[in-house]
């Protein structure tokens, strides 16, 4: 049991300090003090599971960074299967108003059914709080067993939207009076051709506007600044959609020729005409591609992306590809960011038949954790962790789904990955 802001709640795994306080924000900026208080969606299936084995490792690290003056309050809030049976709500009220109070929450894995049932809790969060950033590292960890041959080269961010294109959620089921009525508008009223919109089709829109997507790429270009990254690419299918799709793109550009990167970016184009092809030290060289395309260069020329911007479904479908260049989901990390505030989580599902049973891969929420304190400013605690992750994985010491590959290497528990990365701080 995580530790819920009650005394006699607190869990075998860790002493919560009686002195967690909130973050705030300062002048812009996030203030964070030495016993921050981070409320916790332990998820459905395994997410017990990942969360017990990965909380210690986050708490230990900064324990160790820190010597002893700086702690992880955790506070359990409910989201997904536990919520519904305790609430009748897959994502309380409740639970907005703390991660809005408190500003960064640390997430497993939540169940969203296919087809019927609620819509995501995960799509709901990003809504709620206006999370409008979907960041995904993309990095190979030395050992990790990968289907491609220089898994390597992969050191890949995407950013990706949050909020729009066909996760918005207006759509129509087909033989609903909403869905017939919407038909009749796009057929009478826009003369759009009436087999191109059958009568038995299901209808869902697709927005995507300038204000959502320019603070995307603002805050993709922001990053690719201030941690010197050499390129910015926009992933768009404007070929075909040209006023969705095509604007993103548009926009993107819109937004690198702002006043606020001047001297910082400059667009592949002007790198070529002005400079030979080749960009000054320290600019960001903003790009664009084709999406399907971009799938086959992350493949065929991997080493020549660094930052992705991306509209919503694009982000998400590239996310998990490239995740599976570098070992698979189990060791990509996660978070959805808005201006201050975050929400980190695995990335992977909540494999309900592994529930209970200790096996899974915590490596998602450790390195998302990795993300959460390197959010807070807590560099020193992310790197520790990052190392000692690797050093567990060069020792192979892995669950079973990276032992699996890795001939002769007996997988361990879930539970004992984590012990091994706290031994290895």
């Amino acid at each position: 049991m995580l530790y819920s802001g009650d005394k006699d709640a607190r869990p075998s795994i860790m002493q919560a300090s009686a002195h967690g306080q909130r973050i705030t924000v300062q002048d812009g900026k996030l203030r964070v003090p030495d016993h921050p208080i981070i409320p916790v969606i332990v998820g459905d299936g395994t997410g017990p599971d990942i969360m017990n084995a990965a909380l210690p490792v986050l708490q230990e690290a900064v324990r160790k960074a820190y010597h002893g003056k700086r702690e992880l309050v955790w506070r359990k809030v409910l989201a997904g299967e536990e919520a519904i049976k305790q609430t009748g709500q897959p994502l309380p009220d409740a639970t907005l108003a703390i991660i809005r109070e408190h500003l960064v929450a640390l997430k497993g894995p939540l169940t969203t059914p296919v087809g019927t049932g609620f819509r995501s809790v995960n799509v709901g969060l990003r809504q709620a709080l206006d999370l409008y950033a979907c960041v995904r590292p993309v990095y190979h960890i030395p050992g990790v067993p990968a289907p491609v041959k220089e898994p390597e080269n992969m050191d890949l961010v995407i950013f990706r939207e949050n909020l729009e294109d066909v996760y918005a959620g207006v759509e129509f089921a087909a033989g609903t009076p909403e869905q017939a009525k919407l038909r009749r508008f796009l057929i009478d009223e826009l003369k759009v051709k009436a087999e191109k919109v059958r009568e038995d089709a299901g209808i869902g829109i697709k927005p995507m506007s300038r204000w959502e997507s320019q603070r995307l790429v603002r805050k993709a270009l922001r990053y690719a600044v201030a941690k010197q990254r050499r390129s910015v690419t926009l992933v768009h299918k404007g070929n075909i959609m040209k006023y969705t799709e095509g604007a993103f793109r548009d926009w993107g550009y819109e937004a690198a020729r702002e006043p606020e990167f001047a001297g910082k970016v400059l667009t592949e184009q002007e790198v070529a005409d002005k400079h030979g092809g080749k960009a000054p030290p320290g600019i960001v060289v903003v790009k664009d591609r084709i999406a399907d395309n971009m799938f086959q260069q992350l493949l065929t020329k991997t080493d020549e992306y660094d930052v992705l911007a991306t509209p919503n479904l694009h982000g998400d479908l590239l996310s998990d590809a490239a995740a599976g260049q570098i070992g698979g989901l189990g060791m990509a990390p996660g978070g959805n960011i808005g201006d201050h505030m975050g929400v980190f989580e695995a990335t992977h599902g909540t494999a309900p038949k592994y529930a209970g049973k200790d096996v899974i891969n915590p490596g998602s929420v450790i390195l998302s954790g990795v993300m959460m304190l390197e959010h807070l400013g807590w560099d020193e605690a992310a790197k520790l962790v990052r190392d000692a992750v690797a050093k567990t994985i060069a020792g192979k010491v892995v669950t079973y789904d990276l032992a699996r590959e890795m001939p002769g290497v007996q997988p361990v528990k879930c539970s004992e990955f984590g012990k091994a990365i706290i031994g290895n701080l």
